[in-house]
């Protein structure tokens, strides 16, 4: 029996098989529960129009059923000599049902059946990105809120600028993320529409019913244009890695202040011992390796947009196999960042703030603007008020006055985190995760 779809009266070379292949494999386990899925919807709609008898639908979708078992409890596997997931399912399907197994391709190409595979695979990644997105934002309100009273210096160029708080520095992540969020759900929305039926990208002369698979797979819509599905690939991955970028950049700023402020010069946070290493020669040493590691995977994941448009940007209209690259970068990504998510949501829940980091005379010069704004509100004017303060401070003659009383929209003494919460409350509602369970439970039902 053929294990590749394609294959002929001719035995390929095998080098260059195995270039061809590379990684393929491999990246295909990423896909396997979804291919099963997505032969589940296309085979119901082959029924539907005539070219599936009901009684060969039955066993197919039981069989599928199986199958999709396997991929979640580990035991599928892609044999050696079998090309990809597509021949491994066909393959299984065969060996049980004989010529009945090989029906299941009328009407797709192995385009837009990846094509389906990769767009349920990444909106159920999507989905589990943003669960981690959330449950950080959690922890960081949470600890906004617990200590909104309790001030730290803010800083400009690295020097001592203004009072700030942890109630401002908490938050200001967690608004960071609930607009990283915007971007997510864009990704989502686009990639959360059907691209079965468009087949090598040309459509099919059978008259497939496009709609029910995309309602059977509880997609959003179909995407129309059956050349414009094809021209998703690379797209699709390229609109999605910008918006992981854009969460991942938030999270190693949070990681990279974490480092800071955990450093003996700060002192402002003490991360819990048991995320930190020692030394092997320092035994005093308690290293924020998980915070260090955590930055270097989302600086490298700021670069995921980056490999991908490299790949995809210069191609003409049409499949190319340069596409199947773009896997090897974009399918483990998912991993990595919702690893970072979780690792910086547990030390954020965990982390001890200093409360008595002003006790220190050093940070003084922070509450000079305070003091200028205090004197040209009873009247002095600015610039005199400036300049009396800056020379009170060079003759060390400074007093703060360290009960300040900010009350505007989003300062130390209104932190807006009710308003905050809000907007992500709002776009987690604009995702719709909900449909598209509803639609694979009854799917596999």
């Amino acid at each position: 029996m053929a294990n590749k779809l394609w294959e002929k009266n001719f035995e390929i070379n095998k080098e260059i098989e195995r270039f061809t292949v590379g990684r393929d494999r491999e990246m295909d386990m990423y896909l396997a529960r979804y291919d099963v899925l997505g032969s589940m919807a296309h085979i119901t709609m082959l029924e539907s129009i005539g070219l599936l008898k009901k009684e060969e639908l039955k066993p197919l979708l039981a069989e599928l059923k199986r199958i999709y078992g396997m991929c979640e409890d580990g035991s599928f596997c892609i044999e050696d000599g079998v090309e990809d997931v597509h021949s491994q399912v066909e393959l299984m399907l065969t060996r049980s049902l004989g010529d009945m197994g090989k029906k299941i391709h009328s009407g797709r190409s192995r385009n837009d059946q990846v094509l389906v595979d990769l767009k349920l695979f990444t909106r159920h990644e999507l989905q589990e990105v943003a669960e981690g997105v959330k449950k950080l934002f959690d922890a960081l309100m949470e600890k906004s809120e617990k200590h909104k009273n309790v001030l730290m210096p803010g800083y400009t160029h690295l020097q001592v600028a203004m009072p700030s708080s942890f109630g401002l520095w908490f938050g200001a992540h967690a608004e960071s993320l609930a607009d990283d969020m915007l971007f997510l759900q864009a990704a989502y929305k686009m990639t959360n529409r059907n691209p079965l039926g468009s087949a090598a990208g040309y459509g099919s002369s059978f008259p497939l019913d496009r709609q029910m698979t995309t309602d059977l797979l509880g997609f959003d819509s179909m995407d129309y244009n059956v050349v414009y599905a094809q021209m998703g690939r690379g797209k699709m991955e390229r609109n999605v890695a910008f918006a992981l970028a854009s969460i991942a950049g938030t999270v190693a700023k949070l990681a990279f202040d974490a480092c800071l402020f955990n450093s003996q010069n700060f002192a402002f946070v003490r991360l819990p011992k048991e995320c930190t290493t020692g030394s092997s020669i320092m035994p005093h040493k308690k290293n924020p390796d998980v915070f260090e590691l955590i930055r270097a995977k989302c600086n490298k994941l700021q670069g995921l947009p980056g490999q991908v448009v490299l790949i995809m940007n210069n191609l003409p209209t049409g499949y190319f196999r340069d596409l199947q690259i773009i896997k090897e970068v974009f399918l483990p990504a998912f991993g990595e960042l919702k690893d970072c998510l979780a690792m910086a949501a547990w030390i954020i829940s965990r982390i001890e703030v200093n409360e008595n980091i002003l006790d220190n005379d050093m940070y003084n010069p922070m509450f000079s603007v305070e003091e200028v704004n205090r004197l040209a509100a009873s009247g002095m004017p600015f610039r005199d008020a400036y300049k009396k303060v800056g020379l009170d401070i060079e003759a060390g003659s400074f007093v703060p006055d360290k009960n300040i009383h900010h009350t505007h929209a989003g300062s130390i003494g209104n932190l807006c985190n009710d308003r905050i919460t809000k907007l992500m409350e709002n776009v987690m509602e604009g995702f719709g995760f909900d449909k598209v369970a509803k639609a694979e439970k009854e799917l596999l039902a």
